[in-house]
């Protein structure tokens, strides 16, 4: 079996290490806030080249909070994509504005400048690019249009370029992350400090001392036990990324490229998923269940189509780049060590499927 992520290959050679830190963190008594969360906010910050971070319990509850610190409210429009995680127009809609959906870029599957740019109203009060996957969108290109940028990097974690140019970017941990956390965490990246002092609140009820409430906030804390696991797991994010850029040039190399169309790859994309393009999606994906491969097709109803989104009266055929991209994804397995005699057999299984001679 071939699973299309391998999460503990990944910490299984930290598992002691892990347990010594957990064990310090046990022995502490800290486990909201506290010493471990600081020192991963700071060294996350570090990383990220931007002047603070702020943990939270999870991505999406990173994405609400960072549009309500940037003022987001109740009537205003946000630009989005539609093919991304469902939370991205969620969390607009959590904040009680209206998403608006932009196509993609064909090749880039992120966010198309031009069609961003058709959307802009008067109400419009950010847009939320997606790195996609991991290949970062075109923030120089967006950041141009004069809108506020709030990223949503929650599968980009290490991707060169991004975090330093929207106000926010925001972050998810999930277990099958590029950088994850062993359950859930997220992260508010700010690049102001006005900013950033609003999310803390935020996520704190409205406080900075449990004493005075400022705001409506909520409760979106980052578990200490979560910050411990990412300052052991975040030293080793650089090479996991190198591993799964290598990765990707492998499959290229093995011919992948004749039975399916590859993703694009501008030098900073990370490969939180390997996902290619094809008509044959279905064919594929039983030959490679048949063998024990994993594979998987995201967004496959993008989100202006979705049930919960029906209010806002988009209709098929409104994005036309977006549903043709749900309707030929397909992602193939890929993590930061996936070995070359498991790529062979995607590479080969994938060929044969389409008829291309291995």
């Amino acid at each position: 079996m071939i699973p299309l992520v391998d999460v503990k290959a990944q910490y299984e050679p930290f598992i002691p290490e892990l347990k010594e830190r957990f064990a310090e963190v046990l022995e502490s008594g800290r486990f909201i806030f506290g010493p471990e969360v600081e020192a991963f906010e700071r060294e996350a910050a570090a990383y990220l080249g931007v002047p603070q971070a702020i943990g939270v319990a999870n991505g999406t509850d990173a994405l609400v909070l960072a549009l309500e610190a940037m003022g987001v409210r109740r009537g205003d429009e946000v630009i989005c994509p539609a093919f991304t995680f469902y939370a991205t127009a969620e969390a607009i809609a959590r904040a009680g504005a209206t998403p608006v959906f932009a196509d993609i870029d064909p090749v880039t599957l992120n966010l198309d400048p031009v069609a961003v740019a058709a959307s802009i109203t008067e109400r419009t009060r950010a847009v939320v690019p997606v790195h996609l996957f991991g290949r970062p969108a075109p923030l120089t290109e967006l950041a141009a249009l004069g809108v506020p940028l709030l990223e949503d990097a929650a599968q980009a974690f290490g991707a060169r370029g991004i975090a330093t140019t929207g106000v926010c970017s925001t972050f998810s941990f999930f277990p099958t992350k590029n950088l994850f956390a062993l359950g859930d965490g997220g992260l508010v990246a700010c690049t102001e400090d006005a900013i950033a002092d609003i999310v803390r609140k935020l996520r704190f009820h409205g406080s900075r001392d449990k004493q005075t409430f400022e705001l409506i906030g909520t409760n979106s804390r980052l578990d200490a036990i979560q910050a411990a696991a990412l300052r052991v797991l975040l030293p080793h994010l650089a090479g996991w990324n190198r591993a799964r850029r290598e990765a990707a040039g492998r499959y290229a190399e093995l011919g992948l490229g004749e039975a399916v169309e590859l993703p694009t790859d501008d030098g900073a994309h990370v490969y939180h998923m390997y996902v290619v393009r094809t008509p044959e999606r279905e064919r594929i994906a039983e030959a490679l269940d048949e063998v024990g491969i994993a594979s998987a097709s995201y967004y496959v109803t993008p989100l202006h189509l979705q049930p919960a989104m029906a209010y806002l009266g988009y209709r098929p055929g409104s994005l036309p780049e977006t549903e043709r991209a749900a309707a030929e994804n397909l992602a193939l397995p890929m993590w930061g060590g996936i070995g070359l005699d498991q790529q062979e057999r995607v590479v080969a299984t994938v060929r044969s499927a389409v008829g291309v001679a291995v």
